[in-house]
């Protein structure tokens, strides 16, 4: 069910970027997409009732949280936070030199 949910979101953010003519939308619809696939990673190595993946000497743990998709999220959060920021550059620059965010208003970009 909860996996159903991620999808839900994941087509909310899909149909932002194709459907939206809005450069800050469609940025807003990447950011939701994001997240959404960071959600689908955590809830794959969650555990109920899991223990955090610290090893101890003492006892055994036989319920154990995965870490490697803690770390992937991680890791794709500080990227996904880079592209946004040189996705938003972008589009103030574009909207610097056209006046609008409205991408069937803008003209052709000249190499």
């Amino acid at each position: 069910m909860i996996y159903f949910l991620c999808l839900i979101l994941f087509s909310i953010g899909l149909y932002c970027v194709l459907r939206k003519r809005n450069l800050i939308k469609i940025i807003i619809g990447l950011g939701i997409m994001e997240y959404a696939v960071n959600l689908f990673f955590i809830l794959v190595g969650y555990r109920l009732e899991g223990r955090s993946p610290i090893f101890a000497k003492e006892k055994i743990i036989l319920s154990m949280v995965d870490p490697i998709p803690q770390a992937l999220v991680l890791t794709a959060i500080v990227i996904g936070l880079a592209v946004t920021a040189l996705i938003v550059a972008i589009a103030i620059r574009i909207y610097e030199r056209y006046g609008t965010f409205d991408i069937t208003q803008i003209r052709k970009l000249k190499g």
